[in-house]
């Protein structure tokens, strides 16, 4: 079975009380709770993490051999994390970046992200619909992968 892995990155846990006119009042477990109910419908294994914390996020992104794709929503470490940046860039395993508000329409610090360059893809201002978005790509990116002609050798 296709195995995929949700990062959540810094702050969003705070999902449904933080900044609700930017994000949102849904709660980061309900968006969750929606992501496994797609990933069993798409006939997907999915593991979903969150972390405050930088170096957790780069350990995760290192062990993600197994896995078909990364969704990650990195967060303020879109525009800041070479660290997660280079683990992204050091594993095979393709990355889609996701976020909840469209982050070329907020502050100009927003409109860089040092990520989109090494991740298969970014998805963004379409709230928590973007991890839904995401989850149907990376699936069906790694059927079409999965599902790929061998090539023949003589």
């Amino acid at each position: 079975m296709m195995k995929i892995m949700v990062i959540h990155g810094p702050n969003l846990n705070l999902l449904g009380t933080r900044e609700t006119d930017i994000y949102g009042s849904l709660k980061l477990k309900e968006i969750n709770n929606s992501l496994k109910v797609l990933a069993k419908e798409l006939g997907v294994n999915i593991s979903i993490y969150q972390s405050n914390h930088e170096g957790e996020i780069v350990d995760l992104i290192q062990n993600a051999g197994d896995y078909s794709a990364i969704i990650i929503n990195p967060a303020a470490y879109t525009h800041t994390s070479i660290a997660i940046r280079d683990a992204i860039a050091a594993v095979k395993t393709p990355a889609i970046e996701v976020h909840l508000s469209n982050i070329y329409s907020r502050e100009k610090f927003r409109h860089k992200s040092v990520i989109a360059p090494v991740a298969l893809g970014q998805i963004s201002g379409f709230g928590p619909e973007g991890y839904m978005l995401a989850l149907r790509a990376a699936a069906h990116i790694s059927n079409a992968k999965k599902n790929r002609p061998k090539k023949k050798t003589s």
